[in-house]
């Protein structure tokens, strides 16, 4: 059973930070490419932030420079580092988990941003 939880969201002030963690459990971490999404009310997802199974990250620009996407193949963990946060950053942010034949979902963390 394949199951990615997400944690760390909750509320933070505008120029603070917050540290997402998102396990990953029943699947081979390793070859996976990992990516954080976000999510409004009334809009599509958009991706964050992605990091390819070999370590490489890539990033939205509206987040270039003050988020930093990670991971953990020993903790079968990613991580998505964000600074600098404003009130625009607020979002339910989705861990996802891709391979070649199969993408799966995180249940979601609410991220608000807001004094």
């Amino acid at each position: 059973q394949v199951q990615l939880v997400e944690s760390g969201g909750g509320l933070v002030q505008p120029g603070g930070s917050l540290r997402l963690s998102c396990a990953a459990s029943g699947i081979i971490f390793s070859i996976y490419a990992m990516g954080w999404y976000r999510q409004t009310p009334g809009k599509q997802r958009e991706l964050v932030a992605a990091i390819s199974s070999g370590g490489t990250g890539d990033y939205a620009d509206s987040v270039k420079g003050r988020f930093t996407i990670s991971r953990d193949n020993v903790k079968n963990t990613v991580y998505l580092q964000m600074n600098s946060l404003k009130a625009e950053d607020t979002a339910v942010y989705y861990c996802n988990g891709k391979s070649a034949f199969q993408s799966h979902w995180g249940q979601g963390t609410q991220v608000t941003v807001s004094s």
